[in-house]
């Protein structure tokens, strides 16, 4: 119906407004063949001390279950890619954590969006949802034309590259709906041969144990034998997306103030990270999602990485 699309290209539209990269829409429906990869990749124990990975699977792989009524999945992508460099030498924080928790940042960009779609539509009820909910975020970003899933595990947009946070609106409306993308890797194995941890098991497949950002992130106690090689990093790890050609070549700064890095963050010298007190941490991340490894974790990553 002409409504249905007119209704869907205003959202496309708010949603590049706001700041977005790009905004796909997907019909509800059980992710069959998602399932039977979640299955077997919990089943080889690669999602590690994520048990709640294990929890509300049926909610994770069914839309419906979380908004009711559900009929369309609004998939979107904002871009956090910064080119600006830590020190020299220094331990290194993942971009995405450079400025402030993009859970705050993004989620109130996602229910700007949700707003619009109520006014615009009288009848739309619905839920936002950024890295917050049982949803399979990257699966329906591949559905709704959004981009690929690489090699890597990371969704890559088309021509902009993967250094994007995801975000969902799930909603009790038709809308018109994309196609996927058909993935553009090609060949292409540089994110596996150089992740130095050796997560990336085979393509598409990542082993969280191994995988230097769930290690500094995530795990808690202390880092097993095969996580001690941090490759310097203290929060998270960038390489398999550094590495990617789609991220040499179309990756281009945001253009989010709230995402730039404070001085105090590129200028800290080695030493300085290593001199870290808590005090020190509680002030230069007080916004920050590098707020989730708390003091001790981010210190037990400095002393490792050193």
């Amino acid at each position: 119906m002409e409504e249905i699309k007119t209704l869907t290209d205003k959202i496309k539209a708010e949603a590049f407004r706001l700041g977005f990269s790009a905004c796909g829409t997907a019909r509800v429906e059980f992710l069959e063949n998602e399932a039977a990869i979640l299955d077997k990749w919990l089943k080889q124990n690669y999602h590690a001390g994520m048990k709640y990975m294990e929890n509300r699977r049926e909610m994770r792989l069914n839309p419906a279950k979380l908004v009711e009524g559900a009929k369309s999945v609004v998939s979107l992508a904002y871009n956090y890619y910064s080119a600006k460099k830590q020190t020299s030498g220094a331990p290194i924080i993942s971009k995405y954590a450079y400025g402030r928790d993009y859970h705050f940042v993004v989620k109130e960009k996602v229910y700007q969006l949700l707003n619009f779609i109520k006014h615009e539509n009288r009848e739309t009820e619905g839920r936002a949802f950024v890295d917050s909910a049982p949803i399979l975020e990257k699966a329906w970003a591949q559905r709704a034309g959004t981009g690929w899933i690489g090699k890597n595990t990371c969704l890559i947009v088309d021509k902009k590259g993967s250094f994007h946070f995801l975000a969902e609106l799930v909603l009790n409306i038709e809308l018109n709906y994309d196609s996927p993308i058909t993935s553009k890797c090609g060949d292409c194995t540089r994110c596996i041969d150089n992740c130095p941890a050796g997560a990336l098991v085979e393509p598409y497949v990542l082993n969280a144990m191994k995988c230097i950002s769930y290690l500094t992130i995530e795990h808690r106690d202390a880092l097993p034998d095969t996580g001690k090689n941090l490759a310097s990093r203290i929060f998270g790890c960038d390489i398999c997306q550094d590495v990617c050609p789609h991220n040499i070549r179309f990756a281009k700064e945001n253009t989010e103030p709230q995402f730039n890095p404070p001085a105090e963050l590129l200028n800290k010298t080695a030493i300085e990270w290593q001199n870290l007190s808590e005090e020190n941490f509680q002030k230069l991340f007080r916004h920050s999602a590098v707020k989730r490894t708390k003091y001790s974790g981010l210190k037990r990553n400095i002393v490792i990485s050193d």
